[in-house]
Order: C-alpha cells, then structure tokens, then sequence
C-alpha cells in the first residue's frame, strides 16, 4: 500500500529531529528542471508562479544558488501547510516514522516523487505550472508515467490510497492499470442533497488521515473507514469502491 498526497507552497529548513535519507530517486529529473528554472529571468517566473514580487523574487535567488545534491531536510519535514501541521510529521514516534517511511509518498512537480526521508531543498514549483521541459510543455508530459511506476514497483497487490488534490493526483491516475486498486479518500459535508468539500478544511482531514494510517499501522483499505477524527464519519451510503467519502457531522 502506497499513499500519495500533495505537497505545500511554503517550505523550511529542518535536519535535527529524523535523520535524512538518501536523495530522491528522480534527482537527475530535478536537475534537469532546475537548468531550465535557472535560464528563466524573473519577470518569467512571475508569470509561470503566478505569485507576487516578493514571492517571485525569494525564489529566483533561491535557484541561483540551489545544490540539490546537499540537502539536508526530510521532504516530509520540508513543507509547510495545513495538511502538514494536522499530520504533525515532527511528533511522530520511531515505529510511526517507520510506517510513514515505508507507505507515503509525496508528489512533487519539482522533484516527481519523494520518500518521507529524502533529502530536499525548498523550492517552488507547483505540478500544474506551464513549464517547458524536455520535448513536453508541461510537468504532467514531463513526468508522464514515471512517478506511477515509482509507486506500484514494490507491490505485488499494488493498492493507492489518494489523498492528493486533483492538481497532483492527475500525475498518477491517467496511468491506472487493471489490477492496480486506487482509493480516493474525500472529505466533505452533506447540503442539499450533495457532498461538498471546504478546502481547508479537506487539507486538515488528509493530515489527520496520514496520521491516523501512522498510529494504527493501517495496511489495508478496509482499514480506513475506522477513521473518526475531526468529527468525519465514513458513509456507506455516499461511497463507492474506489471512493471513500468521511462526512463531517454537523449539528
């Protein structure tokens, strides 16, 4: 069992609680997209970040002096963002760091796909950005089927539990083969009839699930309809195969 969720926008330096693990297996991928990053003037990745001076300007430095071959932060402890903090990756104990080593995967535009211990730099690139690269003008054909493969590779029964957004997610679906079980996990509230999704609020459940999975060494998809956090409940009503829907109760 494989899960897949997305990264977040805001990243930090933090090497002292876990040790690091090696470097991501797609490094010479990252590379590649670095050179190109690099070429860019930052009028250019204004535009391809959709973000303001500040932003923009922080990051078209960052590249200029980037190594990623002396990173130093495990990629879960990296990131910064309301599904990270719900998933308090930081308070883990050895065996929950142990699982999450083993199970989750986190999709990157950047660097495809990283381990909970690879050793990462911040940077900024989301999945969907317009960035040409090699014979493709755009990450999803940059990627192609690469971080799919990375997934299932070690599985004889290969099943993926989805609690990436669809930005991220679109990487890794496209490419489904038959035999290969995918699980999309959603979380929302039942209003007139329909299951609506709040995002920030979907963001602290997908934590909270990763952290769940960790805490109850979860192995199996079945599994997941125990999970009772943040006032979800798994509907039987509203599910199908592969799609578990966790309502929160309302009062």
């Amino acid at each position: 069992m494989k899960i897949i969720i997305s990264p977040a926008k805001k990243m930090e330096e933090c090497s002292d609680l876990f040790e690091p693990g090696g470097l991501p297996e797609f490094l010479s991928e990252a590379e590649t997209l670095l050179s190109r990053l690099k070429a860019m003037t930052e009028p250019e990745l204004k535009v391809l970040f959709k973000a303001n001076d500040s932003i923009t300007h922080e990051n078209f430095l960052r590249f200029r002096s980037m190594e990623l071959s002396r990173a130093q932060t495990p990629a879960v402890l990296a990131y910064v963002g309301i599904q990270y903090q719900y998933m308090a990756p930081k308070l883990f104990s050895y065996g929950q760091w142990e699982y999450v080593k083993e199970h989750l995967r986190i999709l990157s535009g950047f660097y495809g796909i990283l381990k909970p211990d690879d050793r990462v730099v911040p940077y900024r690139l989301e999945m969907q950005a317009k960035l040409p690269a090699g014979a493709s003008g755009d990450l999803y054909g940059f990627w192609g089927r690469r971080l799919y493969e990375a997934l299932i590779r070690d599985d004889r029964a290969p099943v993926i539990v989805n609690l990436a957004s669809k930005e991220y997610s679109r990487s890794v679906e496209p490419y489904l083969e038959p035999g290969v079980r995918f699980v999309t996990c959603v979380f929302g509230v039942k209003s007139g009839g329909k299951v609506k999704v709040k995002a920030t609020e979907a963001k602290m459940a997908r934590g909270e699930m990763v952290r769940f999975m960790a805490e109850h060494g979860i192995e199996k998809e079945e599994e997941l309809k125990g999970f009772s956090c943040l006032g979800y409940r798994f509907s039987e009503m509203e599910s199908s195969r592969d799609t578990y829907v966790f309502l929160k109760e309302t009062t």
